[in-house]
């Protein structure tokens, strides 16, 4: 059967664009997904339990993309919801990220913003060149405070030295002098009332998108007519890894529920120097859900599995740049999202950058 447009990948990237071409150019699409469900890694289901949860990790939405956020309230409307997080440093749960009330706490103090500013200063280590997150640590807080919260926790989250990582990933970490503990400060946040599976469900409400799922792209992509593919999926698996495999760090998620209402105090906690698993997530915490249970997820980093995070290292980079250059070769293809980019995307950034295809691109308005 021939389709106009086939979408490889049901996350929201591909999502996204189905949902623009069968609305806006009123053009058939095919979505072909290799999981058994829509949705991607935003996918959340209700356990045994009757819990809601997030499958594959927390997901806050947040953006100042009032755009970004209209166009996902069409298919959804959100609860209110200003997300914090705790980490575990001596014994203690600080807010994370890095503000004057964490600073205060840890050091057992009462400083003022300015006060702390000259704090600060005093521990930051002058660089002549900023080439590594560990640079970007030391260069900010000094060797301390990059030891208690920074250091152990990249070694554990991609099991490398934080000297072997681009800038990107601690840069990306905030440091604020005020009492704001909101992990993000964004205009508008918030959390699907109704979750993220009901969002993405009503985005492919459109007759005109057929979703075929359990269905890996590469295996039926030569018995597939189309006229234009947006392909989500990994890059090196698009080109027969001809340039070897891409790397990515993978993540076990740990499931556990107890007979209580409550387990921690935020719905997040960090855990940079202790325990294998980086954090936990209590998901009643972030959804609102009353229930008389709790459900906790439990993240241990790994080298192999599920592709979550590209590696942020000069290799993986140049790496892909061979890929992306193939791309460049390929027509009537557009390549979309975090595996086809290699690259980190936020879910709003996400939206963004498909939107803009379809606009830029694909002709839609």
């Amino acid at each position: 059967m021939y389709f106009p447009y086939v979408v490889a990948g049901a996350g929201l990237a591909g999502l996204t664009v189905a949902e623009r071409i069968a609305a806006q150019k009123n053009e058939r699409v095919l979505v072909v997904e290799k999981r058994s469900h829509i949705g991607g890694n935003v996918y959340d289901s209700y356990n045994e339990d009757g819990i809601l949860i997030h499958n594959y990790g927390p997901h806050i939405f947040h953006t100042n993309d009032r755009e970004v956020y209209e166009y996902l309230g069409r298919f959804t409307k959100w609860n209110d919801f200003w997300h914090r997080v705790l980490t575990q440093v001596d014994g203690n749960l600080i807010p994370m990220p890095i503000t004057l009330e964490t600073i205060n706490r840890l050091y057992h103090m009462s400083m003022t913003p300015e006060e702390m500013q000259h704090f600060i200063a005093a521990r930051a280590i002058p660089m002549k060149e900023i080439k590594t997150s560990r640079d970007v640590a030391l260069s900010r807080v000094g060797e301390e405070i990059y030891q208690k919260f920074f250091e152990n926790y990249t070694k554990k989250q991609w099991g490398l030295d934080p000297a072997e990582i681009d800038t990107s990933v601690i840069s990306r970490i905030p440091l604020r002098f005020s009492r704001d503990t909101r992990y993000f400060t964004d205009k508008y946040q918030g959390m699907p009332r109704e979750g993220y599976t009901k969002l993405c469900e009503k985005m492919v409400q459109n007759r005109n998108i057929s979703i075929l799922l359990n269905t890996d792209f590469a295996e039926i992509r030569k018995e597939i007519r189309f006229g234009t593919l947006i392909y989500t999926g990994p890059a090196d698996e698009y080109f027969g890894c001809r340039h070897g495999r891409l790397a990515y760090r993978s993540i076990d998620f740990v499931m556990e529920t107890y007979n209580q209402e409550s387990f921690q105090e935020a719905p997040v906690v960090n855990y940079p120097n202790d325990y294998d698993y980086t954090r936990i997530t209590e998901f009643k915490k972030l959804t609102g859900q009353q229930h008389r249970k709790t459900t906790i997820m439990k993240e241990f980093p790994k080298a192999e599995g599920e592709p979550y995070y590209p590696f942020p290292t000069p290799d993986c980079r140049a790496q892909y740049e061979l890929y992306r250059k193939d791309m460049e070769t390929e027509k009537n293809v557009y390549f979309l999202g975090r595996l086809a980019e290699y690259r980190y995307y936020n879910m709003d950034a996400v939206v963004r950058r498909a939107l803009d295809l379809c606009r830029d691109e694909l002709g839609c308005r």
